[in-house]
């Protein structure tokens, strides 16, 4: 979700630092994969939203490599892609990841969210609309 292993790694030692800092949460004692996750995405997104806030070098700005061109588009898709989930509500991406990234099925998520596969499903729907407006929004203006 970072785009970077060393980013996901900062990202899980801010989780259990928090955890060991904090008295446990109630949601850890009944479900701690589902609360351990879910700290995850956030602290993920929080990351990719401070991301955000830096200024990046554009494709353009670039010295002229050309086997690094096509490197360089990829990367800024990427990124586009990794800038639209940091907009969406945590669990909306919390799902996506769940079922892209991690390739649960719906029924897994289901029972690690403690919701019907119909509620996934229709969160699923509506988050992948979601996101792909905002990669349109985001990869076409940069066309």
């Amino acid at each position: 979700m970072t785009g970077s292993h060393e980013e996901a790694e900062d990202v899980l030692q801010t989780v259990f630092l928090r955890l060991i800092r904090r008295e446990q949460p109630p949601d850890f004692r009944i479900n701690p994969k589902a609360y351990l996750y879910r700290a995850a995405v956030n602290a993920a997104l929080d990351a990719l939203r401070s991301h955000r806030r830096r200024r990046l070098v554009a494709v353009d700005e670039l010295p002229d490599l050309p086997d690094a061109a096509a490197e360089a588009i990829d990367d800024e898709h990427h990124r586009a892609l990794y800038e639209a989930i940091a907009e969406l509500k945590p669990e909306s991406a919390q799902i996506l990841i769940l079922r892209y990234i991690h390739s649960m099925s719906d029924a897994e998520i289901a029972r690690m969210l403690g919701v019907s596969r119909g509620t996934i499903a229709l969160r699923l729907f509506r988050s992948r609309a979601r996101l792909k407006k905002l990669l349109s929004a985001r990869i076409g203006d940069k066309q």
